[in-house]
């Protein structure tokens, strides 16, 4: 079958085929596009559902599929996660602490997105702001977007999936925050999730070592507070414990001979564009 072109490594990690670069950049491209046009929506007094509601027509206009519409019950077209919502925040659901989903000035939110193009799968989230974040949110945002780039720069053939942890662990603790533990990148291709775990933290040298062909995601949540997580009542949202803020930016990526192609790249250069209009 298609699906399983390519090789595995002894870890089960998938070895892709040059030309299964192409599928990925499609999709990505894809991902990406929506979270450029979402942008321009973000503003006080939207609401999450409404901008779900967008991106759920985009991704249909475009011919495309949701992958998270109907994964393990969810029935949304993306995760929106309100300032101390680490990920997974249900779109339309009460923003906690708030009676509903309406957006504040100041608020700041991680969009997620993943669509499913030509069977490929595009997976990229970003932060957007309501209004006018505080300069401790716009630290907060700068420095895992950062620490996201830290991230992929340390992937190459021959480094490991340990030295993409530690780069991104020790950016952000240099910086006074922490990373979430509890949740992770992973492979992708042509499917949702697949080895490995690709973890933001970690020990130089450790782990698998990266081939090329080799595709994943790399979305770190880093912390203004502690680490640690839980999750609610809904069995989906996921907070801080000390409900302190949250950010994360993720891109999809593919291993080449050199170093990592980034297949989720903004087309309109928005990727890092955190100021949304009032």
């Amino acid at each position: 079958m298609e699906e399983h072109r390519g090789r595995l490594t002894r870890e089960g990690i998938r070895i892709h085929e040059d030309a299964d670069f192409a599928g990925m950049h499609a999709a990505g491209r894809l991902t990406a596009e929506i979270l450029d046009r979402i942008a321009d929506h973000v503003a006080v007094g939207q609401t999450t559902a409404a901008l779900d509601a967008l991106i759920t027509r985009w991704v249909d206009e475009a011919g495309a599929t949701s992958a998270t519409i109907g994964y393990k019950g969810y029935q949304h077209a993306s995760c929106i996660s309100v300032n101390h919502v680490v990920c997974h925040g249900i779109p339309g659901g009460k923003i906690p602490g708030r009676r509903d989903d309406t957006l504040k000035d100041g608020d700041i939110l991680n969009i997620d997105v993943t669509v499913v193009k030509g069977g490929w799968y595009g997976d990229s989230s970003r932060m957007f702001v309501a209004g006018k974040a505080k300069p401790f949110a716009e630290r907060l945002m700068q420095v895992t977007h950062d620490s996201l780039m830290k991230g992929i720069e340390a992937v190459r053939p021959g480094n490991t999936f340990g030295d993409i942890g530690h780069a991104i662990q020790s950016y952000a603790e240099g910086h006074g925050m922490s990373v979430v533990r509890d949740f992770c990148g992973h492979g992708l291709g042509r499917v949702f999730h697949a080895p490995p775990n690709v973890l933001h933290y970690g020990r130089p040298g450790t782990m698998a070592v990266l081939e090329e062909g080799m595709f994943f995601t790399i979305e770190p949540m880093v912390n203004l507070g502690r680490p640690e997580t839980k999750i609610l009542g809904d069995d989906w949202t996921a907070i801080t414990r000390d409900k302190k803020l949250s950010a994360q930016f993720e891109h999809s990526i593919g291993v080449t001979a050199t170093g990592a192609e980034i297949f989720t790249l903004s087309p309109a250069g928005r990727f890092h564009t955190t100021q949304a209009p009032d």
